[in-house]
């Protein structure tokens, strides 16, 4: 028997490390062996989100090694989500000057210790979108010369602006490893591949051949790419281990990482082998259980709920949605607030899709989700349009609609995810204070700004273009800018105000607070008076509602008749009469059957309607040839045809023949 790192005894088949060492034939070693293979200047690919997934006890072995004998030296770490607590744990381990030569990476925030070495220009820094990151070791394990995508265009990664170059030692030795080609007329960024050597990786259990299984872990993350990547280099890979199997005992469908990628395998002591850097296990982070959802107390009425109980009203239902840490979590609370979260999708870009997402030093893990994949196909997914909205946090933006949440003064964070998704989901809405630190009140439904705040963030020019709005705008991607006090809309001459919130004067708190005056091609309307006031907002029914006369639509060409009963519950007599009106009018005067397309998703009666509901179906069956129920995306893609595609309408998104109409003719 042997403890695992939850302190529970584990039972045969799985071996203690001392047997398992005492084999003919294995891979397991302690973390000093390992370490010995590192060699100076080699690149080290590092797994890891936040906490999740991160081998903490082999990046503790290599800062020990350095220490002591000052060797490795000269390390290139390249890693693509931000891999630590913001203190001492994850790669600010490995922050020592002579240690660390050159960093590529997604994100930085959570590593100080990084942060300074590349403002001290002791180090070569590059920040690259996340997304182009992951799909960049696929690249190199297939031998492929880099990464060629659209993402980070326009932006600080673009060579044409920074190429991702974080420091003057970087700009000015540095070689570039981002450029622009150009192909069939479009630009397009290509992310030079290169050799890795090692990759640190973790999973839950290991047999003596190096199978790793990952059960326990909260996230697949990137491993089995980095161990390709690493393996086709001619490199090592090295996997931090919970737990030992006998040899043919593992299940090859569990394995993520197959022994054939893995030179040593090293049980970690149990201290070092958190879930995340907050939870030491929880089985709802891996999915082995689905937990009660707790229930979560009102947001206060701040600033904040203000902010995202406006963004909620851009929530359709069946949405696929990607929520930014901090201020954008709040959407989700809302949503909770006013019954509407359960129909829409919440994903990260960690791998999960649906449940609920944490946050804090839990970011990354969820619980209760639909499915977990690996982080190269989730970018794929948001790279092709898969996200129908984004909610993320704007620091600074100026007037062209640019965004910076990557880089404030000496302070670097990456952008991590932030690109993939604001350049490719189908709309994206920013939310943020409208000068830092306001103080507001609210009073009969107006809002009062008490103190204006310390720092203005609608500047003349960001700092860095996390976001690029021209970009945007050339491809005509719906943006909103909101705010506690009003909203903005992008346009191609940039910034346009659209609404303000009832209390706030025009001049003397919102343009008066700005560095560049925006867009006003009319007096812009009032927020809704409902994000104001202490109860709920009532929004489900402005999202859910449909009149019953567009639920039902005849297409004479194909002879089909449409039923939409999505999200509809029937409550009364009164509604069945008035559905059975409907369908008479519309298809009596056709004079022969149909054929009937139905959706059916979430739509309910109440159980003492339901004779009378049977009786109405009987009488509609009567003009029926055939019947064919689809799910939503299904039905709306046969009732609105190839076109709504074409112009980039989401077909899963319940759409009403006015919704339609205006995305077909863009009016």
């Amino acid at each position: 028997m042997t403890e695992s790192a939850s302190g529970k005894q584990v039972k045969h088949p799985m071996l203690d490390p001392m047997t398992a060492m005492r084999m003919k034939k294995g891979k397991i070693v302690t973390a000093e062996e390992a370490i010995e293979l590192i060699r100076d200047g080699d690149t080290i690919v590092t797994a890891g989100f936040v906490g999740a997934g991160f081998a903490e006890e082999l990046a503790i072995q290599l800062k020990e090694r350095f220490l002591k004998t000052g060797t490795p030296k000269n390390l290139t770490l390249t890693y693509p989500a931000g891999q630590g607590d913001g203190k001492t744990k994850g790669l600010n381990h490995l922050a020592i000057e002579g240690l660390v030569g050159r960093i590529i990476c997604g994100h930085t925030g959570l590593t100080p210790g990084l942060g300074e070495l590349v403002n001290a220009n002791k180090i070569l820094a590059y920040n690259v979108p996340m997304g182009a990151l992951v799909q960049l070791f696929r690249d190199i394990a297939a031998g492929k010369p880099g990464n060629l995508t659209h993402v980070g265009l326009g932006t600080f990664v673009d060579p044409r602006v920074d190429g991702g170059k974080l420091n003057e030692l970087t700009k000015s030795r540095g070689e570039d490893i981002v450029t622009v080609m150009n192909v069939d007329g479009k630009d397009y960024l290509f992310y030079k591949a290169f050799p890795i050597n090692v990759a640190f990786l973790r999973g839950t259990t290991a047999d003596p051949d190096g199978n790793i299984t990952m059960e326990k872990e909260a996230l697949t993350l990137d491993a089995l790419a980095m161990a390709m990547a690493a393996r086709n280099c001619g490199g090592i890979v090295i996997v931090q281990v919970e737990r030992l199997a006998e040899r043919g005992t593992l299940n090859p469908r569990q394995v993520k990482v197959p022994g054939i990628m893995v030179d040593c395998v090293v049980v970690a002591r149990p201290e070092n082998h958190w879930q995340t850097f907050g939870e030491p296990y929880s089985p709802a982070f891996s999915c082995e259980i689905k937990v009660p959802m707790q229930t979560i107390p009102p947001m206060e009425m701040t600033p904040r709920k203000i902010i995202c109980r406006r963004a909620a009203f851009e929530l359709k239902p069946n949405s696929i949605v990607n929520l930014g840490i901090g201020m954008p979590e709040g959407v989700s609370q809302v949503a909770h607030e006013e019954r509407i979260l359960e129909y829409a999708t919440l994903t990260a870009e960690s791998g999960l899709i649906g449940g609920l997402p944490m946050g804090g030093l839990n970011f990354g893990a969820g619980v209760n989700c639909d499915a977990l994949i690996d982080e190269p196909y989730q970018f794929d997914f948001y790279d092709g349009g898969g996200l129908d909205i984004a909610f993320l946090g704007m620091a600074e933006t100026d007037g062209e609609g640019n965004v910076n949440v990557s880089k404030f003064g000496p302070r670097f964070t990456g952008p991590g995810g932030f690109i993939d998704i604001s350049q490719n989901a189908k709309k994206v809405c920013f939310v943020g204070m409208f000068t830092a630190g306001a103080r507001i009140s609210l009073e009969d439904g107006k809002l009062s700004i008490n103190q204006e705040g310390r720092e203005r963030k609608f500047v003349r020019q960001v700092e860095h273009k996390t976001f690029s709005g021209r970009h945007a705008a050339s491809k005509k991607q719906p943006v909103l800018y909101i705010t506690e006090r009003c909203v903005f809309s992008l346009c191609e001459e940039g910034l346009e105000l659209i609404e303000i919130a009832p209390g706030i004067d025009l001049e003397s708190q919102v343009l008066a607070v700005m560095d560049f005056k925006p867009v006003i091609r009319k007096p812009p309307k009032l927020m809704d008076e409902r994000i104001f006031k202490l109860p709920s907002m009532g929004i489900k029914d402005d999202l859910l509602t449909i009149p019953i006369e567009d639920r039902f639509v005849y297409h004479a060409t194909d002879n089909i008749f449409f039923i939409n009963l999505e999200n509809y519950y029937m409550k009364t007599i009164e509604e069945i009469q008035k559905m059975k009106e409907v369908v008479g009018r519309i298809l009596e005067p056709i004079g022969k059957k149909v054929h009937t397309i139905a959706n059916y998703d979430n739509f309910n009666v109440s159980p003492h309607l339901l004779d009378e509901y049977v009786e109405m179906v009987k009488y509609a069956a009567g003009f029926y040839e055939s019947v064919t129920r689809y799910t939503t995306s299904a039905f709306l893609r046969m009732k609105l045809g190839d076109e709504l595609q074409k112009r980039g309408v989401a077909p899963h998104i319940y759409e009403s023949k006015e919704e339609a109409r205006k995305a077909l003719t863009g009016g």
